[in-house]
Order: C-alpha cells, then sequence, then structure tokens
C-alpha cells in the first residue's frame, strides 16, 4: 500500500459515520492524485481556480471537485464546468454570480457560505451575523441555478484548543440557526465544512460533516 493510500485509510478510519473527506491537493502533481483516486479517494479540493481547471480533465469523471479558496467574482465562469461545491461563498455578490454563471451553463451548483470567526484578518468570510441576515433577507430564494447546502469556515491558527473548540461551536450553531429559522424543509442543508489537518479531531467533535485535509493525506506541498 502507498503511503497515500495508508494516509487515507487512517483517516477514514477515523471519520464518524456522515463525515466526509476532502482530500486537499492544491500544489500536488496529478500523479500524487491519482495514487489516492486508486486507494478510493473521489473528493478533491483545490484552492485556485486555474489549478482546480487545469487538473480536473486529467482525473476520471467521478471525481467531485470542490472549490475551497477565495473566489473571485472574474474566475466564476471557467470554474462552473467542474466544481460540484463551492464552499467559499463570503458575500452575497459572488453568490449572486455564481447563480447567474450556473444560470449561462443550464447548472445548478452547490455552495456554501463561509464563515468568518478566526482572530485572524487575513481569512475572508461573512460575519455570523452577517450570515445570518443574508438568510433573512429573501436572496437566496430569488437564485434558481445556485442551491445553499451549509456552512464553512476555518479556526484561528492556535495551538489554544480551547479557542478552536470555541470558535468551531460558534460556526455549528449558525447552522443550526440558519437550519431551524431559514432551511428546515430543505434536506440538502446539511453540510458544516470545518477542520484541517491539524484541528480536525475537535472540528469532528464540534459537529463538521465535511473535513478539508492536505498534508495528512499527500504530506508536505510541492511549490
Amino acid at each position: 500500500m502507498s503511503c497515500i493510500a495508508e494516509n487515507i485509510k487512517k483517516i477514514d478510519d477515523e471519520l464518524p459515520q456522515g463525515v466526509r473527506l476532502v482530500a486537499v491537493s492544491k500544489f500536488h502533481p496529478i500523479e500524487k492524485l491519482k495514487e489516492a483516486y486508486e486507494a478510493g479517494q473521489r473528493i478533491f479540493g483545490e484552492n485556485h481556480v486555474q489549478e482546480l481547471v487545469a487538473k480536473a480533465p486529467q482525473m476520471p469523471d467521478d471525481v467531485e471537485w470542490h472549490f475551497i479558496g477565495h473566489l473571485q467574482s472574474n474566475k466564476v465562469k471557467a470554474l462552473i464546468p467542474y466544481v460540484k461545491l463551492i464552499h467559499s461563498i463570503d458575500s452575497l455578490k459572488l453568490l449572486q454570480c455564481v447563480n447567474k454563471e450556473a444560470a449561462k451553463a443550464g447548472r445548478i451548483v452547490d455552495v456554501l457560505l463561509q464563515l468568518h470567526v478566526a482572530k485572524e484578518e487575513t481569512k475572508f468570510g461573512l460575519s455570523c451575523e452577517d450570515c445570518v441576515e443574508l438568510a433573512k433577507s429573501g436572496a437566496i430564494e430569488s437564485m434558481k441555478n445556485v442551491r445553499v447546502c451549509g456552512v464553512m469556515g476555518m479556526a484561528t491558527n492556535t495551538d489554544d484548543e480551547g479557542e478552536v473548540r470555541k470558535e468551531f461551536n460558534e460556526i455549528r450553531q449558525v447552522f443550526d440557526k440558519l437550519k431551524t429559522e431559514h432551511f428546515a424543509s430543505a434536506e440538502y442543508f446539511s453540510e458544516v465544512s470545518m477542520g484541517m489537518s491539524g484541528d480536525y479531531h475537535i472540528a469532528i467533535e464540534e459537529g463538521s460533516t465535511m473535513v478539508r485535509i492536505g498534508t495528512s493525506v499527500f504530506g508536505p506541498r510541492e511549490y
């Protein structure tokens, strides 16, 4: 068994039922992705549109591509033909742009609303309050080519486990509020994307349904 296959098996064995692994493959060569595919991995996450668009045609058709990085409006059109789930919707404007390009392509694209709860200004996302206001506004219902399936967020990069747990709990609470008050009848509103290589165990304990793991699957990135 290859090193990547062993890593995937180890993580899969740790994941409770209902939690899925997104193998974050940014900056890794296509050979490594194929190795992960041979080991049974089907969901791959990329941070850069041009990298996802270049890799997708080289992989089998049953791969599920997730876009997990900061998304600029001018890159949406290129992404739409390939992506299954966009984790990083951080504004109403971006959501409208995805809806518009998906409509042109005759697709309905699944998305997550990205929350900013970390103590780092460098991270993107809606505040918890703005996210709830967006759901309240009725704007989401008017868009027919996007499907909001849940939320995504990152915790502060810190050794303070209590802080990380608190932030993941905050993300989960926003999901629960949206589910109860705005998406109660929507079965597809079911995803909480949180947890990376360094903190996914805590994220799972706090209610993650999807962990985004790169280094622990593929090893150090090849720049």
